[in-house]
């Protein structure tokens, strides 16, 4: 299974505000060992450039430590997952965490609904 996980990036270690971040690793995961890891600096922030900047470059999913209501929302239409609450750590070591199922998270907004299985949030009035 191969995923690219994204991760905002202050220095070398996570930013814990995705909006003010210097910069984003890609991380390449290919069953379950990181392949290959890209420093890739975004564009000029504006609402909405960083997610979009993450989706064009082929995130499956992101990992972070805080994040909009907006900035989750444009990942979840791209159909990129996010994981919220991550410690500051390097690239490798969450997302090595994150393989392992170690990582502590917050909150995580995955689109398990893209199958249209018909649960969720349907409301008969």
């Amino acid at each position: 299974m191969k995923k690219r996980i994204a991760i905002p990036l202050e220095g070398n270690v996570l930013s814990a505000h995705f909006g003010h971040c210097q910069a984003f690793a890609f991380v390449d995961v290919e069953n379950d060992k990181i392949t290959n890891l890209t420093i890739l600096d975004p564009p000029e922030h504006q609402t909405g450039t960083f997610p979009r900047f993450v989706a064009a470059n082929g995130a499956t999913d992101v990992i972070a430590g805080g994040m909009g209501p907006q900035a989750v929302s444009l990942f979840n239409a791209a159909n990129v997952n996010v994981f919220l609450g991550a410690p500051v750590e390097t690239p490798e070591k969450l997302v090595n965490d994150f393989i392992a199922g170690k990582l502590q998270l917050s909150a995580n907004y995955c689109d398990h609904d893209a199958e249209g299985h018909g649960h969720g949030h349907h409301h008969h009035h």
